[in-house]
């Protein structure tokens, strides 16, 4: 689910200049994804959805993150991890973030309280019953909150093919980097029907996961909405696809060429 959610937000690190827009999401946006290993072997579910809430009194918007395993693979490999972030209604940054995850019997219990006025953050590890407190970048996201902060902000119609651009994040106990490079647009064929999407390539770091820096591909629908349709991955070992499989409150119409 980690890689999964670390994917899916990584098209949004667009950090080009930054204009007022409508907000590209609201309360009740929920999406659900279907994942696949090597092309043809169901390895589970994810889903992400926009809530209400509130914290130290501010209004915001509480998004809940949780993937699982399905079908054979769980018999082996069991996954059941949820991630929360609750972040400002206005400015989109974070005041909370959650990690709670299990992945094989490996285990993460980790509860992050964000100080945007002070550029710190609080990180509790609940399993291991430490308490840290770590300087950040100003306005740091979470690995959530990312992909709603920059939906809103950056203004894709001035993006150029071969651009790179950045965004910084804060994970667990480290400021982290998205670097990102936009391959164009293309239309492909999804569960809803023909798409038009722009096309991204991730760098990631190569090594005991992805196979090299360039593994990954995405492709994002090319609307208001800015919805991540699909991602593939290279990975070591085989390759992990992830289709949007169920959609619903989107805040504008969801643009098809050509209906399945």
């Amino acid at each position: 689910m980690k890689r999964i959610l670390l994917i899916l937000i990584a098209f949004t690190s667009m950090h080009t200049a930054i204009a007022q827009k409508q907000s590209a999401f609201d309360t009740g946006e929920w999406f659900k994804f279907k994942m696949s290993y090597s092309s043809w072997l169901k390895a589970g579910n994810a889903t992400l959805t926009v809530k209400d809430g509130r914290i130290s009194e501010k209004d915001v918007y509480h998004v809940v993150g949780k993937g699982w395993t399905t079908g054979m693979i769980k018999w082996f490999f069991k996954v059941k991890d949820r991630y929360e972030s609750y972040f400002d209604k206005e400015t989109i940054v974070p005041y909370k973030f959650v990690r709670n995850i299990d992945e094989g019997g490996h285990t993460k219990d980790i509860e992050i309280d964000f100080d945007q006025e002070n550029n710190k953050a609080h990180v509790n590890n609940k399993k291991h019953k430490t308490q840290k407190v770590f300087d950040t970048r100003p306005n740091i996201q979470d690995m959530v909150s990312t992909f709603y902060y920059l939906r809103n902000n950056v203004n894709t119609d001035t993006l150029k093919i071969g651009d790179e651009v950045r965004v910084d994040m804060f994970f667990d106990e480290e400021n982290y980097g998205f670097k990102l490079k936009y391959l164009g647009e293309e239309t492909i064929d999804t569960d809803f029907g023909t798409v038009k999407t722009l096309k991204f390539r991730p760098y990631v770091m190569a090594g005991r996961v992805f196979k090299e820096e360039e593994s990954l591909t995405l492709w994002v629908s090319k609307d208001k909405n800015k919805v991540p349709l699909r991602v593939q991955a290279d990975l070591a070992v085989g390759s992990l696809r992830a289709d949007l499989e169920a959609f619903k409150g989107l805040k504008y119409p969801f643009q098809i060429v050509v209906d399945n």
